[in-house]
């Protein structure tokens, strides 16, 4: 792991999920694979092994850096302008 400036940028404490799952992948019919959480705003996304790749297409539409693993039991955060874990 390593640190990024985008992660000390984040809000604290985290937003609040606006969502239990990907709404996007709700509205498009799709099972997101497993979720992200955008730590900027509280978007909930599925990852790039989902069909619709929605966490990185909200950080591609809002430059919102960072995200977190939305999976239970699971903590790490990534950085996507890093490209590493943080």
């Amino acid at each position: 792991m390593s640190e990024c400036p985008h992660l000390a940028e984040m809000p604290r404490p985290e937003p609040e999920p606006l969502a239990d799952t990907c709404p996007e992948c709700l509205a498009d019919g799709t099972h997101p694979v497993q979720l992200r959480l955008c730590l900027s705003c509280g978007h909930v996304g599925c990852c790039d092994s989902s069909a619709g790749r929605h966490a990185t297409g909200h950080f591609s539409s809002t430059g919102h850096p960072v995200m977190r693993t939305f999976e239970p039991g699971e903590s790490w955060r990534w950085c996507f302008v890093d490209g590493s874990i943080v």
